[in-house]
């Protein structure tokens, strides 16, 4: 039984090895591990090497009889390989020779390939640079052209072209440095643009405020061709309306500037236009002036983003312009020259503000033009008022009238509304018929004065006819009579009748242009020839008898003083009426308000005529409009309206008295002793002295002595003053209870008021 396991056993081993021994025969020699590892994890190895060596040995009989079956094949095969290995060396040297020959022939072939593909490479090297440069050059281009648009002022095209470089060039070779460089230069380009326009404007700005007279001398004479013209053809029934469309009113303002503009103004704003043929369009705004500079700063700015900055900047300097353009020469009253350039500026002025208004969108507005003309009109009507009111010559105010129709009757044209002008020119109007009436007054002494008050007498039929002609006198008896013969009047009847239509014939012409009806007119003539003959004639025929009765006379002689001084007085009350000062203001002037200027100015121009007046009729109209100034003044500081002030006010309210006390002080009349006129002032003097220096101290220890400081300050009259700064002290601090020095100067103004009742119930008892 065993044995038969041990040989069933045997079998199954040996079977294992030939499938071990097939499997190494036919497995790659990399993939052999596994199998070997199975033979010695077993424990017939040994047998399994005796049947490895077996299988050894008859591998190796298998190769050797089939070695000998091959090998006389074998011998044969290395007698050949020998023959040829003999050819073989001849080929071989043969090779070897031409290969000598063929590398010393090619060497010159080599070195001209190495050149050839140098060559090759600096072409590939080339034609990438040409490449780059191609895709440079346009940036390059562009770059060079903004240089050159920057360098001839084309500021706009520049920003066009700074925006094309930078958005569609400059990225497409941005990793190059130079296009860094340009990268970082463009804010700074675009600042230069941006600060050249507004240089460019600047200097636009300054020469339209230069030459604005010269834009408005050429609208006005154009105005006043126009209006020429227009009589002539009005002759017969108009027809549409008086007023011009707007492009009528740039031809009126075009035409007269080509003989008006100097060349060597181009670059500032003002053209140079050469003659037009007669049948040729006239040439509009807009090749006249040169607008350039503010459509490309507007343009640029709006690019920019800044158009709203732009905007405010051009109304702020226009703004000052204006102002400056509407303030009048202090002279302007002597010549009508003076009138006429003040006019120019303004039409000037506007014509520009109104073509930029019509040739940009929204730089400036209606409402904005509005605001301007409403403010000028204003201005020059108050300025009209008191530098008219210096002229005492009918001529000059006439001709100022006409300067003023055709003034409103261009700006008209233009859209503006000038009622108020007219309005004035009806002011203007009686100050002319009181010009006249004064020129009139001279002319009928100069008849009377030179009259014999003899009959006419009348020797022949043509003297009789010339009186007649000169004076239409009818007396049927006087006719009948025989020659010779006399007129029952001497000669000043019919001269003082030819002056009355004369007198008349002024009148008329003050009132054409005015738009005024026909019974507006008879209304003015009648009246002016009504004071004419009631008020001039009949003084300079009173004046004729005075001289012939001495009582008579004087009576005249005091009426006539009367009349000086209340006149004078009344003219000081108009000026004080524009009198407009700001009592809540905290900031201090450096010189006197405009209206006291002007009125010093216009009392030194009238006492310096007084020249011809008695001494003392001189003195005592100084002294009293003096006095009256000082006192209008006081009840102008003191009037109930007038609730709260400030020490600023006061002081500016100071340097206006300080005007009048050197007007007092330069001797407008001979004959005062020193510092007597100044003496019309001490009230003032002494009520803003105390309250400037707040010398209560001072005031309040020495009142009532003879030689107190403040001797002309009444205690009523300084309390009055002190309650409306002491409103203004709590009004103005209402955080007053936490600041000490508040608190303290709250306290005093307290005390004083209290000492101030004090004193004036200690005087009333």
């Amino acid at each position: 039984m065993e044995r038969a396991k041990m040989a069933e056993e045997s079998l199954e081993t040996a079977a294992e090895h030939e499938r071990i021994l097939r499997e190494i025969e036919s497995t790659d020699t990399a993939c052999i591990g596994p199998t070997l590892r199975s033979v010695y994890d077993g424990e017939e190895h040994g047998r399994f090497m005796e049947k490895l060596e077996t299988r050894i040995r008859n591998h190796d009989r298998e190769i050797e009889k089939m070695c000998n079956f091959h090998y006389q094949g074998f011998v044969d095969s290395i007698t050949e390989l020998l023959k040829v290995r003999g050819e073989a060396q001849k080929l071989k040297n043969q090779v070897t020779d031409t290969n000598r020959k063929l590398q010393h022939e090619g060497k010159e072939l080599v070195i001209a390939m190495e050149e050839l593909k140098q060559c090759r490479l600096q072409q590939r090297n080339i034609s990438a640079t040409v490449d780059k440069l191609m895709l440079c050059l346009p940036v390059l281009e562009m770059y060079s052209k903004l240089r050159d648009q920057m360098k001839t002022k084309r500021h706009y095209p520049a920003l066009k072209t700074l925006e094309h470089l930078e958005h569609t060039y400059l990225p497409q070779v941005s990793h190059y440095r130079f296009c860094k460089v340009m990268v970082d230069n463009i804010p700074k380009l675009r600042e230069e643009i941006k600060d050249v326009s507004m240089s460019d404007l600047k200097d636009f700005l300054e020469s339209i405020r230069k030459h604005s007279d010269k834009i408005g001398e050429t609208a006005m004479k154009q105005a006043q061709q126009q209006r020429n013209l227009d009589n002539i053809v009005l002759q017969q029934p108009r027809i549409g309306s008086k007023r011009k469309s707007k492009k009528d009113a740039y031809t009126i303002f075009d035409a007269e500037m080509e003989s008006t503009s100097p060349k060597s103004e181009q670059d500032s704003g003002i053209l140079d236009v050469e003659d037009e043929e007669d049948d040729e369009e006239v040439p509009g705004a807009q090749d006249l002036v040169d607008f350039s500079p503010v459509y490309r700063c507007l343009h640029i700015y709006s690019v920019l983003g800044a158009r709203e900055t732009f905007e405010n900047y051009y109304r702020k300097q226009r703004r000052k312009q204006a102002r400056l353009v509407l303030q009048p020469p202090s002279n302007m009253h002597e010549t009508l020259d003076g009138y006429r350039k003040y006019f120019n500026q303004i039409v000037g002025f506007f014509v520009v503000e109104d073509h930029i208004l019509h040739t940009t969108q929204g730089l400036v507005n209606r409402a904005y033009i509005d605001e301007l003309w409403e403010m000028a009109l204003s201005k020059t009507i108050a300025a009209l008022r008191t530098h008219s009111s210096y002229c005492s010559d009918p001529n000059l105010v006439l001709d100022l009238k006409n300067l003023i129709v055709l003034f409103a009757d261009t700006l008209q044209v233009y859209g503006f509304p000038v009622n108020q002008l007219f309005d004035m020119l009806l002011e203007i109007r009686d100050q002319y018929s009181e010009t006249l009436l004064k020129k009139w007054a001279g002319v009928f002494r100069n008849i009377l004065d030179s009259d014999n008050y003899s009959p006419i007498p009348v020797t022949s039929e043509e003297t009789y006819k010339k009186v007649v002609g000169q004076f239409p006198f009818q007396d049927t008896e006087l006719e009948k009579q025989p020659l010779p013969k006399k007129f029952p009047f001497s000669e000043f009847v019919p001269k003082v009748y030819n002056q009355i239509k004369e007198f008349i014939y002024a009148c008329l012409k003050f009132s054409e242009d005015l738009h005024l009806s026909s019974t507006e007119v008879d209304d003015m003539i009648r009246k002016s020839t009504n004071l004419l003959l009631t008020r001039t004639l009949s003084n300079s025929l009173q004046n004729v008898i005075k001289r012939k009765n001495i009582g008579l006379t004087e009576d005249a002689r005091h009426a006539a003083e009367e009349e000086i001084y209340t006149n004078l007085n009344q003219k000081i009350d108009q000026f004080l009426q524009l009198a407009d000062y700001d009592w809540m203001t905290g900031d201090l002037d450096t010189k006197a308000s405009d209206y006291l200027v002007d009125l010093i100015a216009f009392l030194r121009s009238t006492f310096a005529v007084f020249t011809h007046l008695p001494g003392k009729v001189a003195q005592t109209a100084c002294m009293s409009a003096c006095k009256h100034l000082a006192t209008s003044l006081m009840q102008l500081l003191l009037e109930a309206e007038v609730r709260q002030l400030t020490l600023g006010a006061l002081q500016q309210f100071n340097l206006d008295v300080k005007e009048c006390e050197q007007f007092a002080r330069s001797g407008p009349v001979p004959g005062f002793q020193e510092d007597t006129l100044q003496l019309a002032f001490i009230d003032l003097r002494q009520l803003l002295d105390l309250f400037i220096q707040w010398d209560w101290s001072t005031y309040l220890a020495d009142y009532g002595q003879p030689n107190c400081k403040y001797l002309r300050v009444n205690p009523v009259t300084a309390l009055t003053l002190l309650e409306k700064m002491k409103d203004t002290s709590r009004k103005n601090n209402m955080f007053a209870q936490f600041r000490k020095n508040e608190r303290d100067k709250q306290k005093l103004i307290d005390t004083v008021a209290k000492q101030l009742r004090g004193l004036i119930s200690s005087h009333h008892s």
